[in-house]
């Protein structure tokens, strides 16, 4: 079975085609979202998703979050006695996400296509890939983010040709894709974004503000209580898409401070992060050579998109309304599961051509000049961005230096004119004869094809010798064995079973909501957990069940009237 899977910085989520239409796939608590967060606990066991953040808000220094942020990096997150990479915690979400998925399909699931965002680089999307392979999945294809959303939103099905701007605001990145619908072809245009700007920092600017407000110093604070204070910041952002007033209120150093925040003074504080979306879509227009005129639509997508304040700037700085009928939460999922239809050719579905293109420039490290004014380290792009793909370019170097017996090509990825300051994803040497600088021409061609694969051919003119690699990250690749090892290592690993799920969700739920709560509240939630817990040990699955959403109501109820008491 094939699965379209989002995964988020904040959330992930799974959906499927079946029965004629899109189904979003329910997690082990009966939810679409499942958090994207890893928590290891003292007895060494993994804890994936509500249940990760519920232990998180106890333990925070025993769990993981934003690691998609750090994705293709060498950043270590050390939980308990355990030290893992950003994929090797992605592997357990989406390890999370395929049984969910399999318990629904009543079918084993064994391959996924997975969306990543537009402006991930080469090695994000190689880590993206390794992830799922961990999981036990085999990726077919990684999609980006903002073309599966259009899918979603079925650009083109009026038959018309529609030219349209995707901005997708998730949890931890933003995506801008120009795309346009043509007889049954999305061809994509361009695509501009910023990795490191989402919903996470819509909140930061939130918990800033109420630490100025009551004048406490973050640097002294220890981690249980900056992650309740986050925790009250995300509640306090999510209210503002109700009404434009929200109270924070969050325990520090054993007093309780409550502050009300305006919609309005919020936006003020969020000025820069909003001025932050204008350039990545001015980038994505003038790369599309077009203007706003020639926009039909505008798409939001991604979770951040609920905020008015981001909704309201981006009407103000397109003169356009947006568009966000899908949910954004969803959209991603969605047009990953159409994508997964259109790849078995379903019958339901009419086939829609993807055209995508390169996000970023790919070159090579030359010197450039001649006598005495040559400079060493220039960079030399060969396949520009937003390039469309599959694509095929080639450039011809000579020897820089005579009697030269080598020449290294350095395969590089990014923008800048100095090579240093771009992304080296690989490198391959080539033996040419000796003789007078600039007498030896070597032929570098790249070939991207639509998976992101980079094929690198360099062929020396005169001998005709020929040296091609796929570029697989040198640098941070891991062999076929250490490959093996961590897969052993990560089904080695006890990850809580699936049927225990929600038991451990209400007993943690019931720590932190027993812990903010005081008086009478934390006699009566003592009271329903004792009696939730002598049914664990001597009731039938039905009595635990029924017991468990007793106590799951019970407080709830008790955090939305504290909610409801304090906004009085």
């Amino acid at each position: 079975m094939l699965i379209g899977i989002d995964l988020g910085t904040t959330n992930s989520l799974a959906a499927c085609f079946q029965n004629g239409k899109v189904e979003i796939i329910p997690n082990r608590l009966g939810g679409s979202l499942t958090p994207s967060v890893v928590s290891v606990d003292e007895n060494g066991q993994i804890l994936v998703g509500e249940t990760a953040r519920e232990f998180g808000y106890l333990h925070p220094d025993r769990m993981a979050r934003l690691f998609k942020r750090t994705m293709g990096t060498d950043k270590k997150y050390t939980l308990g006695e355990m030290t893992f990479s950003s994929e090797e915690l992605s592997a357990f979400v989406l390890r999370s996400l395929k049984e969910d998925a399999e318990t629904y399909l009543k079918e084993e699931v064994s391959e996924a296509i997975i969306s990543v965002p537009a402006y991930f680089n080469d090695r994000q999307r190689r880590a993206t890939k390794q992830a799922g392979e961990l999981a036990g999945l085999n990726v077919s294809r990684i999609i980006n983010e903002p073309t599966a959303s259009a899918i979603a939103y079925g650009i083109g099905e009026s038959g018309t040709s529609e030219c349209c701007m995707v901005l997708d605001l998730g949890g931890g990145t933003f995506d801008v894709t120009v795309l346009e619908y043509y007889r049954n072809i999305m061809e994509v245009y361009a695509v501009a974004g910023d990795n490191v700007l989402g919903g996470e920092d819509f909140t930061m600017v939130l918990t800033e503000m109420f630490l100025n407000r009551i004048a406490a110093d973050q640097k002294i604070m220890d981690l249980r209580t900056l992650s309740n204070i986050y925790k009250a910041a995300e509640s306090c952002k999510r209210e503002f898409s109700r009404k434009p007033v929200s109270l924070m209120s969050a325990s520090v150093n054993g007093i309780i401070y409550e502050e009300k925040f305006s919609l309005s003074e919020y936006e003020t504080a969020c000025l820069g992060l909003l001025e932050k979306l204008r350039k990545p879509v001015e980038k994505a227009l003038r790369d599309a050579r077009i203007t706003l005129n020639d926009l039909d639509r505008i798409i939001l997508v991604g979770g951040a998109t609920r905020l008015p304040l981001v909704r309201s700037y981006i009407q103000r700085m397109t003169g356009i309304y947006p568009e966000y009928s899908v949910d954004p939460d969803t959209a991603v999922a969605e047009g990953a599961a159409l994508s997964c239809a259109m790849k078995e050719r379903q019958e339901e579905i009419q086939e829609v051509i993807l055209t995508d293109v390169c996000p970023f420039t790919l070159g090579t490290e030359v010197i450039s000049g001649s006598g005495a004014f040559m400079e060493e380290g220039r960079y030399l792009p060969i396949i520009e961005r937003n390039t469309v793909i599959p694509v095929s370019r080639s450039q011809t170097v000579c020897t820089a230096y005579d009697d030269q017996e080598w020449v290294r090509v350095k395969v590089l990825q990014g923008e800048s004119r100095i090579a240093a300051n771009n992304l080296k994803i690989g490198e391959l040497s080539v033996e040419v004869p000796k003789g007078p600088r600039g007498q030896e021409a070597i032929e570098i061609t790249y070939t991207y094809d639509i998976n992101s694969l980079l094929e690198v051919e360099v062929r020396v003119v005169s001998t005709g010798l020929e040296k091609k690699i796929i570029i697989q990250d040198e640098e941070n690749r891991i062999s076929d064995q250490e490959a093996e090892e961590r897969l052993q290592r990560l089904q080695y690993l006890k990850q809580n079973p699936r049927e225990d799920e929600e038991n451990v969700y209400a007993l943690l739920k019931t720590e932190r909501i027993y812990e903010e709560a005081s008086g009478k509240d934390r006699t009566v939630i003592e009271e329903a957990a004792a009696s939730f817990e002598e049914t664990m040990r001597s009731g039938t699955r039905l009595d635990v069940a029924k017991k468990r959403q007793e106590l799951l109501e019970l407080l709830d109820s008790l955090e939305k009237g504290e909610s409801a008491r304090l906004l009085s």
